[in-house]
């Protein structure tokens, strides 16, 4: 009977090691084709250094996470798909980003299977706003909180100007324009005219076109609300068109993976917002992000973007919140995010309660000349800080967010 006991013990203490050493799985739906593609590059190697830190550091409660992926081809209908193969393959929690309505059609997927998604790269102001849910958390900054740490740099060192708007025509495009009008006091649509560009899959000729019609405005302003290829493709040709030389390009949302695209000669003198920046941890003394940017630097030969930090942000976020519930369960990890503070890669941050965003400081910076950009070892130093606001500042109120839910007859709770 002793024996038989033993061996019984035996048995349940290798099943209880062996569950112990399975791997928990996160999933990362993100663009690695397409348009966006080189924004779901940096964040796959932000996820994956975070993965790699937290299993050599003994796991998520003992056990390795292991990375599962998709390419959601910045398609909605591909990225629903994704969640669906990432929920059958017992994928914990889900995330990513590129395109707002990609991740914002991908995190209502996530809710149907009960997990929780977190958008890397999703700038909308609907992903948190009236498309916001119980389930979707954004750790990026909002086109609200761009557009409005912008604005207050442009009515006091541009004030009176004329502008011009050539905006993708999507979720991100609309409401980043919206609010940029709003914060610079350009609402007037006759004054500052606009033209908006398909997304995706624009034509050169169409993008083309939308340059010519701000080059003959005689606008002393243009703001080119497009992202990843469509940018870099609406700079070369404004560059050709003379247009950065007449006229201040703001791009509101800028990446390290587009100025490089783009090349540091076309875009010096650009002025756009950024949620984070690998020279910030320096310039403001993070210790922890320096120690981010030397190891990522180190690993992949490059500066990491915003996308990657975010990416890598959230695996941490996630870990750190599992380990406190107790728990892999979506209900009880959601919880120990909600009005969690932090500080990880800048300053503090914090995940609010009532939308789920997450409320951070947003910078408004400028490309450097090219002269400059060239002396880091990597030739990426692209951003000077112009300006910065704290993200209570920033980001919309209750009052403001409610408004919004309102507005299009969705509830004033997620759900």
């Amino acid at each position: 009977m002793f024996k038989l006991r033993l061996c019984l013990s035996c048995v349940f203490c290798l099943v209880s090691l062996a569950h112990a050493a399975t791997p928990i799985k996160i999933g990362l739906n993100y663009p690695f084709t397409g348009e966006y593609k080189e924004e779901g590059l940096m964040q796959k190697r932000g996820a994956l250094m975070a993965v790699a830190e937290i299993n050599a550091a003994g796991g998520v409660r003992g056990r390795p996470l292991e990375l599962l992926e998709r390419d959601t081809h910045s398609d909605a209908d591909q990225a629903r798909m994704n969640v669906d193969a990432l929920a059958a393959e017992g994928a914990a929690m889900l995330f990513g980003g590129a395109s707002s309505s990609v991740a914002i059609a991908a995190s209502e997927q996530a809710r149907r299977h009960g997990l929780l998604y977190f958008g890397t790269l999703t700038y909308s102001n609907d992903t948190t706003g009236k498309d916001g849910h119980s389930h979707m958390f954004r750790e990026c900054y909002s086109a609200w909180m761009a557009a409005r740490v912008l604005g207050e740099y442009l009515k006091k060192e541009m004030p009176g100007k004329r502008y011009f708007y050539i905006t993708a025509d999507y979720t991100w495009g609309q409401t980043t324009e919206a609010s940029m009008r709003e914060f610079t006091g350009t609402t007037d649509v006759q004054e500052h005219g606009a033209v908006k560009v398909p997304f995706p899959g624009a034509r050169y000729r169409e993008i083309g076109a939308a340059v010519d019609a701000a080059a003959k405005s005689g606008a002393e302003v243009i703001v080119m609300v497009l992202f990843g290829e469509q940018m870099v493709q609406g700079m070369t040709l404004a560059e050709k068109q003379g247009l950065t030389q007449r006229a201040q390009i703001i791009v509101p949302n800028l990446t390290l993976s587009m100025v490089e695209q783009a090349g540091p000669f076309i875009m010096a003198g650009v002025i756009g917002a950024v949620p984070w920046a690998w020279n910030i941890p320096y310039e403001r003394e993070y210790v922890r992000g320096k120690q981010f940017v030397e190891a990522f630097s180190r690993e992949f030969r490059t500066r990491p973007s915003s996308s990657a930090a975010s990416a890598y942000s959230i695996v941490y976020q996630w870990k750190e919140a599992v380990e406190r519930a107790g728990s892999l369960s979506s209900d009880a990890v959601r919880k120990r995010l909600q009005g969690h503070r932090y500080q990880l890669l800048k300053d503090e941050q914090y995940w609010r309660e009532f939308d789920q965003q997450n409320v951070q400081t947003v910078y408004a910076v400028k490309v450097k000349d090219r002269s400059l950009v060239m002396k880091d070892a990597y030739r990426q130093n692209f951003f000077e800080i112009l300006h910065s606001l704290p993200g209570d500042k920033a980001a919309p109120s209750l009052a403001q967010w409610q408004e919004q839910r309102q507005r299009h007859q969705r509830p004033l709770q997620l759900e």
